[in-house]
């Protein structure tokens, strides 16, 4: 996941008085990890986020900081403390179950999973929700210091995908960290910021790309299952892309250059602004097979004719 074209915060440091939060994963952002979702802003039945953008869903009280597969979260992602404070509550027993399909348990009134919440100076409260099921380490009472690993990333409670939801409230108000004062004035490079150093917002991108000789499920992308190369005598070269934040009238394209340069690509104008997507483009294998050599492949995605994000890999047929 590399972005060519990104927003960036340019937040003022912290007001005195104000908490500072460091990122609360170990991980880097824009390459093993990306926001998924920001705070809603709109206070009616629409929504928005910090920047005026589609990153949200009605009511959305926090951040989501997410991981590209679930492989990657059944490797472990640690959960790092975002700011110095007294755990007043932790739940470390949750089943780590996607809430899709019919087996989902019921989450009512456990919709956080496994997580806890922190108090900090000046009436701040954090909360980290999803934790996978006993990875949390630090119990009710600890004080714990700025970067402690306070657990993993996981499936537990409502969550579709793999994730960190943050939740910033100051006095029992529930406080974007991007954007403190709620103020929507688009564009605002002066926005005030909780974050003690700047962090890349991009307004959607690429997660992850891959190549294989079918058209993958999205699921087994998701999984982190799909990413297989080819064979010179499979069935299909088939180049796909994950993307989150995509909008109505985003382009994305998917091109394969073949080892004597020649290309073979598709571009196609989006219709939906939607959460994430997966789109896929390829041939099925010639006759004799696909020559040996190095392929390439890029998945880029336009916004308004401009790059917003682009991915490339290489891959072997021999």
């Amino acid at each position: 996941m590399r972005a060519a074209l990104m927003i960036i915060s340019l937040a003022a440091t912290p007001a005195a008085g104000d908490i500072s939060l460091t990122f609360p994963l170990d991980c880097s952002l824009g390459d093993t990890c990306y926001i998924q979702q920001y705070m809603d802003h709109d206070p009616a039945s629409g929504n928005y986020d910090f920047a005026c953008g589609s990153l949200t869903y009605d009511a959305h009280s926090g951040t989501d900081f997410a991981l590209p597969s679930l492989s990657d979260q059944a490797a472990g992602v640690d959960v790092l403390a975002a700011a110095t404070g007294t755990v007043v509550g932790v739940r470390n027993d949750m089943l780590d179950i996607m809430q899709v399909g019919p087996n989902a348990p019921d989450i009512s009134n456990r919709e956080c999973g496994n997580g806890l919440v922190m108090q900090h100076a000046d009436g701040y409260e954090t909360q980290y929700c999803h934790m996978a099921k006993g990875s949390i380490s630090v119990s009710a009472g600890q004080v714990v210091t700025t970067g402690t690993v306070l657990g993993r990333v996981g499936l537990s409670g409502q969550t579709q995908f793999p994730h960190l939801h943050l939740t910033v409230r100051q006095n029992g108000q529930n406080i974007d960290p991007f954007n403190t004062d709620g103020v929507q004035t688009c564009p605002d490079p002066t926005r005030p910021s909780l974050w003690d150093t700047r962090i890349a917002t991009p307004a959607g991108g690429i997660v992850t790309i891959g190549l294989t000789d079918a058209i993958p499920k999205f699921d087994d992308i998701k999984a982190g299952w799909a990413d297989t190369g080819v064979d010179a005598d499979g069935p299909a070269m088939v180049g796909w892309g994950y993307l989150f934040g995509v909008r109505a009238g985003d382009t994305v394209t998917t091109r394969i250059t073949r080892p004597d340069r020649t290309v073979f690509d598709r571009s196609e104008v989006l219709e939906r602004t939607q959460a994430s997507i997966m789109r896929a483009f390829g041939k099925r294998t010639p006759q004799g097979g696909w020559p040996h050599g190095t392929y390439r492949l890029d998945v880029i995605h336009l916004r308004a004719d401009e790059i917003l994000d682009q991915a490339t890999a290489e891959y072997v047929v021999d």
